[in-house]
């Protein structure tokens, strides 16, 4: 019996064409790594997300950065602070003071002229009301004319009528005095002066225009995300967001949360029924209290760009490359969902 040596000597060009041992392993190896990509895609699982950027925000309108402006119209008479100044709540801003240095006595003069008159014309009323009582007893006793009567009466409304007219005048002059004590700007509440927006003593003001850019501290700090509206119907409070805050370094794997390392954790707080003018749907995200907080001041301010992914479905990693590459949605049905519905009878129709 020939051995295969033989045989190979006898056919030259067969021993010639022989597969290399280097092809056969590369060939073993293609076929492993095809079977190993497919039990990878079909059992390995993957996290969909719903990505979104956005910024840091106050959640309290009163905590987000500010204008304050000037109650008053005149010019600028002192400034308090200069820009990155700390203040308290009450610390005086800038001084405004109005363009007639003597407002404030001649108002004063003209709330006491008003207020004598009230006087004059409350004694002026009381006096007529006695000689209205005089004259109505004179008039049952036959003593005084009727028109006497009405004469008297006629006169005690156009004294009521000067006391209420004198009040009117007198409640328009304390508001003049109220407005015109309120020259002094004061920080609403602890914070910072960002920037002042004011010249010197020669500048005018009016009621209204902005006079320095304030921002309060410590204030509770949420992340408003701009969502992509095919991914939106599907997020719902409560969903768990992965933070990556500017500037914070991080490694984001966006299949494997558990992976990830430098992000941080937050909940779905509210979603906007409406999109923004960017065509993006905004939605809030509150801090996680079941896990680490947020950095503080001053690694993470308010204003400071954030990337978030919201944490959807679990799925396989081939469901999603497929759905990557058709560019479908979200997976918008769990599959404990599915089986409830299963599960659940079917309500009998009510007979006609």
């Amino acid at each position: 019996m020939r051995s295969r040596e033989q045989e190979l000597a006898m056919f030259r060009s067969l021993a010639g064409i022989r597969t290399p041992s280097v092809t056969s392993v590369l060939a073993l190896m293609i076929v492993a790594g095809i079977i190993g990509s497919v039990v990878f895609m079909a059992y390995v699982p993957w996290v969909q997300t719903a990505q979104g950027t956005g910024q840091v925000i106050a959640l309290d309108p009163r905590d987000r950065v500010q204008k304050v402006t000037a109650l008053v119209s005149g010019r600028i008479d002192a400034w308090f602070v200069t820009d990155g100044t700390l203040v308290k709540r009450g610390d005086p801003i800038a001084r405004v003071v109005d363009n007639d240095p003597l407002l404030l006595s001649r108002l004063a003069a003209e709330r006491a002229q008003v207020a004598a008159e009230i006087a004059a014309a409350e004694q002026a009323m009381r006096t007529g009301l006695l000689d209205v009582a005089r004259t109505r007893e004179l008039f049952r006793e036959g003593l005084a004319a009727r028109r006497e009567y009405e004469a008297a009466q006629i006169k005690v409304a156009e004294y009521s009528a000067k006391v209420a007219q004198g009040r009117a005048a007198l409640a328009r002059v304390d508001v003049n005095l109220n407005r015109q004590s309120v020259q002094m700007v004061r920080a609403p509440r602890n914070g910072r002066i960002m920037v002042v927006n004011g010249g010197d003593t020669a500048t005018i003001v009016k009621q209204g225009d902005v006079l320095a850019t304030f921002a309060p501290e410590e204030s509770a700090r949420v992340v408003a995300l701009y969502v992509d509206g095919r991914d939106v119907p599907l997020i719902r409070a409560g969903r768990r967001v992965r933070l990556e805050f500017e500037g914070w370094p991080a490694i984001q794997f966006s299949g494997w949360p558990s992976v990830a390392r430098g992000l941080f954790d937050g909940k779905v707080q509210a979603i906007d029924v409406s999109a923004s003018d960017n065509g993006l749907f905004r939605i809030l995200v509150a801090p996680a209290n079941d896990r680490a907080p947020w950095p503080r001041e001053p690694y993470v301010r308010l204003g400071a760009k954030v990337r978030g992914w919201v944490l959807m479905d679990t799925v396989s990693v081939g469901f999603e490359l497929w759905r990557q590459l058709n560019d479908f949605p979200l997976q918008f049905e769990r599959p404990a969902d599915a089986e409830d519905k299963m599960k659940t009878p079917e309500k009998p129709r009510d007979a006609a």
